[in-house]
């Protein structure tokens, strides 16, 4: 008996020093920080890496469900701090300009609104250690009841103040429907640079009572914040149809196809890799990119600014994969007008400080240096002039060939409510349209 106790006593301050082990462990881990919610996709913090939010199985298309259905959305990210934090989602409920609709969350989500993220790992033999977690949703917990934007929170410790990311998503009623049509800009000076577009929705049963003031359009080209048209009004009514196709509206520069860079491997530098140096860090230089405003169009495959984590070397692109130290030089020696960025779909086009080109003295060249994970980007160049405006097409022109691919989103109010709601979605791609 005296045995049995001696056992047991031993299992129990075992017990109590595990315990106080964890909690000195949690004490010492620092919280991220309290952070004010910005209504966009952000990173709230620099540790926060390789965010992906897609449809299941439909990955870099743009986050759209459709409502009461089983659609999923896959979400993916990175914390750099290497160790297992508790990750939590919530979403709310937004306008057609991404202002909150001023719903309660009864109103807009079912269940609890609020769900824990369960599926993480820990990085493998790699250079920058890495948490890598994953979540799909709606689930049983958090699905929507309304259409229209959405804005996804990721937090720690259940606290919505410590937010970590925010993503944008959409859910769609599907109750108009959508038929664009790609045409020559009908000014003439553009015809080579432009694409056009023409769009026909059609109601359906829903009653619209005055369309020219309920109903907006907004047309993105490539996802692109920056490429983007409002359209407040259509140029004719005819019952149930709308009709958009007015000259001086969605006629967008053609841009030129993306740039991009194949990351998969570290062992084998791709074409348009200069040279790889790896010890305590991976590092890789670019082959210099070069202004090609004035060259004329050249068809390459690209995936329309999107990208993908691959890796040629391990099995498990998503945890084996390292982070690299990307230099991206572009040669021009003219006079540049204003900040020179390189944006893409890994950083939502964002133009910040860390992807801001600086000027080497003496050599006609810029750079930057990005942290990447091992995959495959699309890429770009683009200037933001002194007086705010954005030229993405300056260091690469505009074609009426280049293969893009355009977003339409319809919304509509319904009289007597405070929020627009998603009703129409179709995407266009100008390459099928152009065969057809």
């Amino acid at each position: 008996m005296r045995k049995i106790a001696l056992v047991l006593l031993l299992v129990h301050c075992c017990g109590l020093l595990s315990a106080q082990k964890q909690k000195k462990r949690r004490a010492s881990r620092e919280r991220s920080p309290q952070q004010e919610l910005v209504y966009d996709n952000i990173n709230y913090l620099p540790v926060i890496r390789t965010v992906q939010l897609y449809p299941a199985e439909q990955e870099n298309a743009l986050p759209v469900i459709e409502l009461h259905s089983n659609d999923q959305l896959e979400l993916a990210f990175d914390d750099l701090r290497g160790d297992i934090r508790n990750y939590y989602l919530s979403m709310e409920h937004c306008d057609a300009n991404w202002k909150p609709s001023r719903l309660s969350p009864l109103e807009y989500a079912s269940g609890f609104n609020e769900e824990r993220v369960m599926t993480y790992e820990s990085s493998v033999n790699t250079l920058q250690p890495y948490t890598h977690y994953r979540a799909s949703f709606p689930t049983e917990n958090m699905r929507p009841k309304l259409a229209g934007n959405y804005l996804l929170k990721v937090y720690e410790d259940a606290d919505k103040s410590r937010l970590v990311i925010s993503r944008r998503f959409y859910v769609v009623a599907p109750l108009m429907i959508v038929a664009p049509e790609l045409i020559p800009s009908f000014d003439v000076a553009k015809r080579r640079s432009n694409q056009k577009l023409n769009l026909r929705i059609n109601t359906g049963g829903l009653t619209v009572s005055n369309p020219y003031q309920d109903v907006k359009v907004l047309v993105m080209q490539n996802q692109r914040p920056d490429v983007q048209e409002w359209l407040t009004s259509p140029q004719f009514v005819n019952g149930n149809e709308l009709t958009y196709q007015d000259n001086r509206t969605l006629d967008f520069g053609g841009g030129n196809e993306f740039r991009y860079i194949d990351l998969r491997s570290l062992r084998l530098a791709s074409e348009r890799m200069a040279d790889i140096a790896i010890d305590s860090t991976a590092r890789v230089n670019l082959v210099p990119d070069i202004n090609y405003r004035t060259a004329a169009y050249a068809s390459v495959f690209d995936e329309n600014g999107g990208f993908f984590i691959r890796n040629q070397d391990k099995a498990s692109a998503s945890a084996e994969s390292d982070y690299i130290e990307v230099t991206f030089t572009l040669e021009d020696r003219e006079q540049v007008p204003g900040t020179i960025y390189v944006v893409g779909g890994f950083n939502n086009y964002r133009r910040e400080p860390a992807n801001q080109l600086t000027l080497r003295p003496g050599t006609g060249s810029w750079q930057a240096t990005l942290l990447l994970k091992q995959g495959v980007y699309d890429y770009e160049y683009v200037l933001a002039t002194p007086a705010g405006g954005v030229d993405p097409a300056f260091f690469s022109g505009n074609h009426f060939e280049t293969g893009n691919t355009y977003q339409i989103l319809v919304y509509n109010r319904r009289p007597g409510t405070t929020w627009d709601e998603l009703v129409g979605y179709t995407e266009v791609d100008t390459e099928s349209a152009t065969r057809r």
